[in-house]
């Protein structure tokens, strides 16, 4: 075997993230195949690269120089990738993004703005994977959330805009649950509940999760942390979790979507771009398609457009 590219990004991943798990769940694999991966990779190099312990994982001595070794190369790589679209004569726009419910509206939209450039659209699992790799160059745009008062590290380079500033976390249960004819629903009528929710999107969701239940009188049971977001709604039909969601999610059979009294749990929604890849009026072309793919997705939930109407200081300007 030899080091390949993928090796050092996923070994870069497990230092940043300080686990196992967080790693896996930004690379989008189990924490057991990374941990089969990073053996092999420990093989090749000659020795462990991280001291692994309850708190997570340290650099070893050889750690350290592999990781500025993989720091290097992959840096190498950004920059070539970079050279290559500076050289190009209709380079594609770059998005990435973990924001599902944005991109289903978002196509027709960057059309109508951008109607000669290609688009190319990757979905990742983590916010602070997403923005560290725009930073990098991976990427010329992305957008991302926030939950609670989390904030991702912004590289140099990026500029961001909100577009929405205030969005509330419905909760999806089955549609057979008792709970499920109530408009609204408190938070600590779900004590009892099994719960579910995405592999570490790197934006707050959990622990922003955990205070909101903490702050209703108890600790939330979760016992699925799922990447995919097809499983984790059959997991809530069947009436085996509840999960909280955005309020733009769209509709699936056998599920509800219902507004938590007093919105316990809000983020934000942000849309970020490296300044060497996309200048100020192509920033707020790509704004201004976002912003209306945003619009497009709130009549999926009716309750949402209601409390959307409510709250117009809101609204992002596409103007």
């Amino acid at each position: 075997m030899q080091l390949e590219l993928r090796h050092l990004e996923a070994v870069l991943q497990v230092a940043e993230a300080g686990s196992l798990g967080r790693a896996a769940a930004r690379l989008g694999v189990s924490q057991p195949a990374l941990s089969a991966q990073l053996r092999r990779i420990e093989r090749v190099a000659g020795g462990e690269l991280f001291v692994r312990s309850r708190s997570g994982v340290e650099a070893t001595p050889l750690g350290d120089f592999v990781l500025s070794a993989a720091r290097r190369v992959l840096g190498e790589m950004d920059a070539l990738t970079a050279g290559t679209r500076a050289t190009a004569p209709n380079p594609a726009l770059r998005l990435g993004c973990i924001l599902l419910v944005l991109v289903d509206h978002l196509f027709g939209h960057l059309e109508e703005e951008l109607p000669s450039v290609d688009i190319d659209i990757t979905i990742e699992h983590s916010a602070t994977a997403l923005v560290r790799m725009l930073g990098a160059g991976q990427y010329d745009a992305i957008m991302f959330g926030e939950v609670g008062g989390h904030e991702v590290p912004i590289p140099d380079g990026v500029a961001v805009r909100t577009l929405m500033p205030k969005e509330p976390a419905f909760v999806r249960l089955s549609a057979s649950h008792p709970l499920a004819e109530q408009e609204e629903i408190e938070l600590a009528d779900l004590a009892g509940e099994t719960w579910t929710m995405l592999t570490d999107d790197g934006d707050g969701g959990p622990e922003a999760m955990a205070d909101a239940c903490q702050r209703a009188g108890f600790t939330p049971k979760l016992r699925y942390r799922i990447a995919d977001r097809r499983m984790r709604w059959k997991l809530i039909a069947a009436e085996r979790a509840v999960s909280l969601c955005q309020p733009t999610s769209p509709y699936v059979e056998g599920t509800v979507l219902r507004p938590l009294a007093g919105d316990p749990v809000t983020g934000r929604i942000r849309l970020a771009w490296n300044r060497a890849a996309v200048c100020e009026q192509r920033a707020a072309q790509i704004y201004r398609a976002v912003a209306r793919a945003y619009l497009d997705s709130i009549p999926t939930n009716a309750t949402f457009q209601a409390w959307w109407e409510s709250r117009p200081e809101l609204h992002p300007a596409v103007d």
